[in-house]
């Protein structure tokens, strides 16, 4: 039992070590959009939470 768990780590691990670093190349627009969704999610995210908040009091 331990040497297929330990086994199944290795797989694991290894596949991490693969797709550790991406290997696809993002223009500048490709960053800015990405970092403009983060941002949009974080304000949904609070405003979810501010209203629950209101919701609770």
């Amino acid at each position: 039992m331990s040497s297929q768990l330990k086994r199944f780590a290795g797989k694991i691990r290894e596949i991490n070590r693969h797709y550790a670093k991406p290997r696809i190349q993002m223009s500048g627009a490709v960053k800015f959009s990405l970092m403009a969704l983060r941002v949009y999610l974080l304000v949904l995210v609070a405003l979810l939470v501010y209203k629950f908040v209101l919701l609770v009091r």
